[in-house]
């Protein structure tokens, strides 16, 4: 959306990198969540522990989420002409928001269950079942769609006062900034900077448990550096660089209600945040290799068609 009394297009960016980029995310998104939602279902192991329910719901809130960016490519690719109208314009910034904090606090999930797994196994086992992973993923369901609804009443529709094309306005329009600005704050400490808090102490705690521990095999030691690296990637490139530049667009914006500022910095933060954007939309294409560090029945799963195979009582290991 352009800003008062700037002339700087700050649509270019949006037109020209988040329709590609969006499209092939679709893709990628579609194909790797559809096959980890069909590896982690009821039909696999009967010892589905809590990681892969948790991981479950990770998968199915990233393939809604990825089923609604064509809408995006078309709106891009049409120079930011919404023409799918104001329900599914909430919609789909409803499901963005609960993709995208789904995302944090099932990953938070993972890790704190990860966590016990490996400093607490003596007490986590038995104590932590399947049915314990269920009652947080319902909880986890009922906060996000909690803290998301909100978007309903801020996102809307908008024509641009340059092209006279109708938009589609994914945070709120210049008369409710003073009300969604607080609203994004409290979904970047909420919903962004406490689970990452939490999950860093699960990973310094899980660290160290791992440096002193003599009898734990390599492959477990894999799973949990493989979980390491794709969380920290995640929160570096991703979830932390958009918070940061959605609020200080979002305070940009505000300034330039009553007063003039840099329009070529204005520009600079929009283009960054219209980036960040993009690479939030690119989590639901590497969370399937998150799913290598709770999965421990893939080749089981993967070996379910051949039935010339030498049958086996129970190949399952736990974790």
């Amino acid at each position: 959306m352009a800003v008062n009394n700037c002339t700087v297009s700050y649509s270019h960016v949006q037109i020209t990198y988040l329709a590609p980029v969006y499209g092939v995310e679709f893709f990628l998104a579609v194909l790797g969540n559809g096959f980890a939602i069909w590896l982690l279902g009821p039909r696999g192991s009967k010892n589905r522990h809590a990681g892969i329910i948790f991981s479950l719901n990770l998968a199915v809130s990233d393939l809604a989420y990825a089923l609604s960016l064509p809408l995006l490519v078309a709106y891009y690719a049409m120079g930011k002409r919404w023409v799918f109208g104001l329900a599914l314009c909430k919609v789909e910034r409803f499901l963005f928001n609960c993709n995208l904090y789904g995302s944090i606090f099932f990953i938070t999930c993972i890790s704190l269950n990860r966590c016990i797994g490996v400093v607490y196994p003596f007490y986590a086992r038995g104590r932590v079942e399947s049915k314990h992973g269920k009652l947080v993923s319902v909880a986890v369901w009922f906060v996000v769609a909690a803290i998301s609804s909100p978007v309903f009443y801020f996102s809307t529709l908008a024509v641009d006062s340059k092209t006279q094309a109708t938009e589609c306005i994914g945070t709120a329009e210049s008369s409710k900034l003073p009300l969604y600005l607080p609203y994004s704050l409290f979904l970047a400490c909420f919903g962004c900077g406490l689970p990452f808090l939490a999950t860093l102490l699960s990973y310094i705690a899980i660290a160290r448990a791992v440096w002193k521990s003599h009898g734990l095999e390599s492959r477990e030691k894999r799973k949990v550096v493989t979980m390491v690296i794709v969380v920290v990637a995640l929160y570096s490139i991703s979830f932390l660089p958009y918070h940061i530049l959605r609020n200080l667009n979002l305070v940009n914006r505000k300034k330039h209600i009553s007063s003039s500022v840099d329009c070529k910095w204005s520009s600079y933060i929009h283009s960054g945040f219209q980036v960040t954007r993009g690479l939030v939309a690119l989590n639901p294409c590497i969370h399937p290799l998150l799913y290598t560090s709770v999965v421990d029945n893939v080749r089981e799963k993967l070996g379910c068609c051949k039935r010339q195979e030498e049958e086996k009582p129970d190949e399952t290991i736990r974790l």
